[in-house]
């Protein structure tokens, strides 16, 4: 029987469906949905839109009589209920994931496992992908007032050191030469274990092979000297992605949050001064963000070297400390202010690219006449070529910028 993998959300649930992808033994993996006799829907539950796109995705694979099995971290908040409204055939958690090729032969099952399991699973390759993600850690000991997470990954603990070094070992072999460290809360690794991300890195940068390094998302205030002594290695990409998700201080403690806009402030500008493109995370909407609060940030905000940003309206999430917050934030208000903040950062990264240094750039792939792929400041490059480009890395200094990215003829 064929198998299609339907992945929402983050990066570590990428490597989770690969992780299942190679536990499979006796199904045939499938690219194309409408091929498939089984879909398996790794979920993303991080807010309740998250939940309803899961919901409206299984509800339209039904009409097609294809078998649905739920897993990630949906199954945790809504497998139950699916399970009993005969809409998926079986739910499986986290922890279960390696069982998949024994749980897809059976239906009618409900087993979640624990919030405590490491991966032990190897993965050679990465289906459709020329860079690798590589899960270094699960789970998270924070406790933001908006975010669900850690009640459904569990709290922090970190891959064991050398089987993530015997991963991407395994990888780079098979030609892989970029890797994106991810996990829950990727900052956090190593405390439980005597390491630190640094260390890991460190490591990880000696192997064959290995080119590019990047880091999926980081916390301030997990930004140590240690860390810091590693920024300007070669093999660092240099981009970093630092959560901050908001420029208030008032905000920042409504919403739970360890960090400080000033400590912040200086940290991105000590990174920024070694040419590195730093992105963040950002909520507009989270109840109690007041008109005085949003100016605030907004003020705050333009003093930041910032050039990328991941950007939410808050959606409510139950089982939150936001979700019985109040006042609440209109929609219309939320909006308005997404598309302030937005925009301020869309001026931040031209301005950035405008500077034009040259871009080292693994070739992705090709579409709509181009081929691309990311430089190491995150931006995308868009080339033409009689060559064939594809999975080659490349060195441009002479291109063109646009809003919408760079674009070099090769």
């Amino acid at each position: 029987m064929r198998v299609y993998f339907k992945t929402f959300g983050c990066r570590t649930n990428l490597f989770d469906t690969q992780i299942m992808m190679s536990s499979l033994k006796d199904f045939t993996i499938t690219q194309n949905e409408q091929d498939a006799d089984i879909i398996v829907v790794n979920s993303c539950t991080v807010t309740n839109g998250a939940d309803s796109s899961v919901r409206h995705y299984i509800n339209r694979v039904n009409k097609s009589n294809k078998k649905i099995y739920l897993t990630g971290c949906g199954a945790f908040t809504k497998g139950k209920e699916l399970l009993k409204a005969k809409k998926v055939k079986g739910v499986f958690g986290h922890s279960e994931k390696e069982k998949i090729n024994e749980l897809l032969k059976k239906e009618d099952f409900f087993e979640l496992g624990d919030l405590k399991s490491i991966d032990k699973q190897i993965v050679s390759d990465f289906v459709g992908k020329s860079r690798a993600f590589i899960k270094v850690q699960e789970g998270c000991d924070f406790r933001c007032s908006y975010c669900i997470i850690p009640f459904v990954r569990g709290d922090a603990r970190s891959m064991p050191q050398e089987r993530i070094i015997e991963q991407v070992q395994k990888l780079a072999s098979n030609g892989f030469g970029e890797f994106i460290l991810t996990g829950t809360n990727v900052g956090s690794y190593g405390k439980d274990i005597k390491s630190s991300l640094a260390k890991l890195l460190k490591r990880l940068s000696l192997i064959r092979g290995v080119r590019r390094l990047r880091i999926g998302s980081i916390e301030p205030i997990q930004i140590d000297e240690e860390f810091k002594e590693i920024l300007s290695e070669p093999w660092m990409a240099k981009h970093l992605h630092i959560a901050l998700q908001h420029t208030s201080n008032r905000m920042l403690e409504i919403m739970q949050r360890r960090n400080r806009v000033e400590d912040d402030l200086a940290l991105f500008e000590e990174i920024a001064s070694l040419g590195y493109a730093i992105g963040t995370d950002f909520i507009v909407g989270h109840p109690g963000e007041s008109k005085e609060i949003f100016e605030e940030a907004v003020k705050n905000i333009k003093r930041f070297p910032l050039t990328h940003i991941h950007l939410f309206t808050y959606s409510k999430r139950d089982g939150t400390a936001a979700a019985s917050m109040k006042p609440q934030v209109a929609g219309d208000v939320a909006k308005e202010r997404y598309k302030i903040i937005k925009s301020i950062i869309e001026e931040k990264n031209l301005q950035f690219r405008q500077k034009r240094p040259p871009l080292y750039v693994l070739v992705e792939g090709k579409k709509s006449g181009y081929y691309f792929g990311y430089d190491q400041f995150y931006n995308p490059l868009f080339i033409e070529s009689e060559l064939d480009l594809q999975g080659n890395w490349i060195e441009v200094t002479n291109y063109i910028v646009k809003k919408e990215g760079n674009f070099a003829k090769f």
